[in-house]
């Protein structure tokens, strides 16, 4: 008698709580008459019996199983505690929270690209959320396997796919290499969309998912930071000009050298090139866009002949047969 009680709970509750943890499972141990089940808040309760799911408890509270719990279990409604035997059930805490995890890339991404052969590597980070939503499949495909299941699991496997989605995501309807981050949105949509994908098949969704910031090489970076001053100067010749001059006038070109001499010979060239233009265009003569002096406003004389009926003229400002102005 002594073996059968010592065997025996008095509470069912999640003994191991942890907030990083998604499910915990209350197994191999026989329930008796007195006891009672434990529901915190955040947390679902399912009893199963011979693999198979008996009832969902969803309210927090504290529950009397043989009257409140028992009852209400699909095919135990009918069991009766015995005076030396109790029931063994299995009893799966799961935490109904949204869970948060940061995510980055373990390494760069080779995204192709036209401009570089190799592909541009890109490093990316940000965060998802997620729930369980689907009791059924996660006890059929995790629970029913395992004690416990913690967001690091779900992380790992979530994050083995990241790269692959990335390159999609990225890659897809020609987003523009060097400015991904106006793109975030779009990208992470798609991305999520995927992942949740991966994720329905053990009972879970993903509720969010965003991509904080792309990260460069420093040397594209470098590119990416010279072209937006590019841009700012609105004149990539004179941005040269200005480039070298400053660097003359701080010292950063000096003379003996290879390059500085370079250097000059460029700005020099660059410089004569634009005084050419300059010059050639202020010496270039003004188009006359005066219109020409009609005949009759020029010379002022009147016409020999009227130009309505022909009659000869004889000096007068009208003529004599059909009154036509002649002056």
């Amino acid at each position: 008698m002594s073996f059968f009680g010592n065997q025996f709970a008095n509470v069912v509750e999640w003994e191991e709580f942890r907030d990083d943890m998604i499910f915990w499972k209350w197994s191999n141990r026989e329930i008796k008459k007195g006891s009672k089940l434990i529901i915190r808040s955040g947390q679902d309760a399912i009893f199963i019996h011979n693999g198979k799911v008996e009832g969902i408890f969803e309210e927090e509270g504290e529950y009397q199983i043989a009257s409140e719990i028992v009852p209400f279990l699909s095919t135990l409604k009918g069991f009766k505690f015995g005076f030396n035997s109790g029931m063994r059930v299995e009893v799966l805490f799961v935490n109904t929270k949204e869970f948060t995890v940061k995510w980055g890339t373990q390494n760069p991404v080779l995204i192709p690209t036209p401009q570089l052969p190799g592909g541009m590597p890109i490093r990316a980070n940000g965060t998802l959320n997620f729930k369980v939503n689907d009791y059924v499949t996660l006890i059929d495909k995790v629970a029913g396997v395992k004690d416990s299941y913690l967001v690091e699991d779900v992380k790992i496997r979530i994050v083995s796919v990241l790269d692959q989605l990335l390159m999609k995501w990225i890659s897809r309807e020609g987003k523009d290499m060097f400015n991904l981050q106006a793109n975030a949105l779009d990208i992470a949509k798609g991305i999520r969309e995927d992942l949740d994908m991966q994720v329905m098949d053990i009972g879970m969704t993903i509720t969010g998912f965003n991509v904080m910031s792309f990260n460069y090489p420093q040397e594209i970076q470098d590119k990416i930071t010279k072209t937006a001053s590019y841009e700012m100067i609105g004149n990539l010749q004179k941005y040269q000009q200005v480039a070298m001059t400053d660097g003359m006038a701080s010292g950063n070109i000096k003379g003996g050298g290879a390059a500085a001499d370079m250097a000059g010979m460029m700005m020099g060239m660059n410089m004569a090139n634009e005084m050419m233009k300059n010059m050639n265009a202020s010496q270039k003569p003004a188009e006359n866009t005066a219109p020409a002096p009609s005949a009759s406003a020029s010379d002022g004389k009147k016409p020999n002949f009227c130009p309505n009926c022909g009659t000869k003229n004889e000096g007068a400002n009208f003529c004599p047969n059909c009154g036509q102005k002649l002056s």
